[in-house]
């Protein structure tokens, strides 16, 4: 089976990739297909709507099955005001670069001390017109991890990734940047998605 996953994002498709190579999926992305790629303007509340919105619009654009993925970042003890929710990137109305993501949350643990974060994820799945799938469940949230005041110490943004370089494993103490590859790809799809993905091929 060969799908669409809707993000010119490299590193989210990397990343999905390895996590799904055992179910013998074929998975592009949009910078696969010689097409003009639709804007889509992500205007939903939730991560759910986010993902409905973009695999609607890139089913109708392209005409093959297509899911897309959407997150949202919670803090606990923050102003209501200060959550970012769907808005991760987008900030008083300015879409933040990868290092300008880095300086705005990293501004945010010096002013609260080292957050406790976690993402909530959905997916949706169109693979016709008839036939769309689509979740938003606990085992797609991501294990509770620290937002610190100080990025690694090398320094580098992971380009797709930026906030991995604040990012803390609780139950280690280890920034994201150091660990093993196979944990690190865990973070980034949990194991809900690979879930997702079972059941719709026994329904295939």
């Amino acid at each position: 089976m060969t799908i669409l996953y809707g993000t010119s994002n490299p590193a989210k498709l990397t990343s999905m990739r390895k996590r799904l190579v055992a179910l013998n999926i074929d998975i592009i992305g949009l910078k696969d297909l010689s097409k003009t790629i639709p804007d889509v303007p992500e205007t939903g509340k939730t991560p759910l709507e986010n993902a409905r919105e973009k695999a609607y619009n890139y089913y109708k654009a392209f005409q093959m099955p297509v899911f897309s993925c959407d997150s949202g970042l919670y803090f606990d003890n923050v102003p209501d005001d200060i959550q970012p929710g769907v808005h991760v990137r987008n900030v008083n109305g300015k879409t933040l670069s990868d290092e300008e993501m880095l300086l705005y949350y990293s501004g945010l643990a010096e002013k609260y001390g080292d957050l406790t974060a976690r993402y909530k994820n959905a997916i949706c799945f169109v693979k016709d017109k008839e036939h769309i799938f689509e979740a938003m469940e606990p085992s797609m949230e991501s294990e509770s991890f620290i937002i610190a005041s100080k990025p690694h110490k090398n320094g580098i943004v992971k380009k797709g990734f930026p906030l991995d370089c604040l990012s803390v494993n609780i139950k280690t103490g280890k920034y994201y940047y150091d660990l093993a590859e196979e944990e690190l790809d865990k973070v980034a799809v949990e194991d809900g998605f690979l879930d997702f993905f079972r059941k719709l091929l026994n329904k295939n």
